[in-house]
């Protein structure tokens, strides 16, 4: 969790110096720099390039994450996968309505599309600063939440907001995409396969008239998890494995020196109080935890989603857990060579590891790759 931190520390740091260029003489060579066009045929800005073709890696590796834990981890079962995407659909609708509110019968109304989506590489990007203090299963819950929101946002505006569609473009990329997933049925692992798929579908989406880092996540979607014939490791999680440092260390800081160049002027304070201003304001503050919230709490409520590892719904409204448990570690044999720094005696033996143990039921609950504390129940 310490290369997560850091990343995000990277981040924020690389989001004030780019508002601190912006708002000092360098600001106009800044801007100047970001929006001249490059020769690449596309008359495309550098801005426009890493917004567009390089985020779409930053794409996929959160795509990649969220199918991992579809299929093996937190999200697996259908009730607890249903949570962040109501979650994310509450999260849209309640800043929609509210930003309706306060435009009704105005010509400001058709924004109310503007606090639907946040930004998810910052979102992420702050998350992981309190990833190592918070439960693993909230951490994959607010990614996927983050990710369907933002894939809900480019809905949006390719449905209400962008100009004409090209179709034959888009049903292009719709065929590749489903020959993708065709090739990760047969298990077929060549890497050239899906990057090659994965930049036609870029260069439709591009063509067609919707945001192409949505490639990015389709080509998550689309590689097989499961090991090869070889016996080697699935094609996606060596994917993940590989650019995930190059997401987080270099795509997210490049993406926050390109984007965070707000310049500062208090003149432009004044909108804040204009009926747009004020709609947007109290969608994203208000309307966007409301929204999550009472998605939750409904699907909850219904027993038609459970949190992943049934999470205390503290977390989710920012409180401190009221925990009933308490930790402590449990040795059990296990294979010879595998270390557990929490456990004494392991580094002589091997032959103890910290899983979680009830004392009620008597169960050992093992599971992969995350040897932690257990869990007992507590007397108050």
């Amino acid at each position: 969790m310490k290369r997560e931190s850091l990343s995000g520390l990277l981040l924020i740091a690389c989001a004030i110096l780019a508002m601190a260029i912006s708002n000092s003489p360098f600001g106009p060579v800044y801007d100047h720099w970001l929006q001249a066009p490059l020769p690449a045929g596309t008359h495309m800005s550098l801005l426009h390039w890493i917004n567009d073709a390089v985020m779409a890696v930053f794409f996929f590796v959160v795509g990649a994450e969220v199918k991992r834990e579809f299929l093996y981890g937190e999200l697996k079962s259908r009730s607890a996968a249903m949570l962040p995407m109501a979650a994310a659909l509450g999260g849209m609708l309640a800043p929609a309505a509210i930003y309706s509110v306060f435009n009704a019968g105005l010509p400001t109304a058709g924004g109310w599309g503007i606090p639907m989506a946040t930004d998810i590489a910052f979102s992420l990007g702050v998350l992981s600063l309190a990833a190592p203090r918070a439960p693993r299963s909230l951490v994959v819950f607010l990614t996927a939440l983050a990710i369907v929101d933002d894939l809900g946002g480019i809905v949006v505006i390719a449905v209400f907001y962008a100009g004409a569609l090209n179709a034959p473009a888009l049903a292009g990329g719709l065929v590749v995409w489903l020959l993708m997933l065709a090739a990760c049925r047969r298990n077929w692992q060549q890497p050239w396969l899906y990057a090659a798929g994965g930049i036609l579908i870029w260069l439709a989406f591009f063509y067609g008239g919707i945001h192409p880092t949505m490639a990015g996540v389709l080509t998550g979607f689309a590689m097989p998890a499961v090991p090869g014939k070889d016996g080697r490791e699935g094609l996606l999680l060596r994917a993940e494995h590989a650019l995930t440092p190059v997401s987080a260390f270099l795509i997210m800081p490049i993406f926050a020196l390109a984007n965070a160049g707000i310049r500062l002027d208090l003149s432009g304070l004044s909108g804040l109080l204009s009926a747009p201003g004020l709609g947007i304001f109290a969608g994203l503050v208000l309307g966007k935890p409301l929204g999550i919230g009472l998605a939750v709490w409904v699907l909850v409520s219904l027993k038609k989603g459970i949190s992943p590892r049934r999470i205390d719904d503290a977390p989710l409204l920012g409180r401190r857990p009221r925990s009933r448990h308490r930790l402590h570690h449990v040795p059990v044999h296990r294979r010879p060579g595998l270390s557990c720094k929490s456990c004494p005696d392991d580094g002589q033996n091997g032959h103890h590891r910290c899983v979680p143990h009830s004392s009620r039921t008597g169960r050992l609950h093992r599971e992969p790759d995350q040897p932690v504390a257990s869990r007992t129940p507590m007397r108050r």
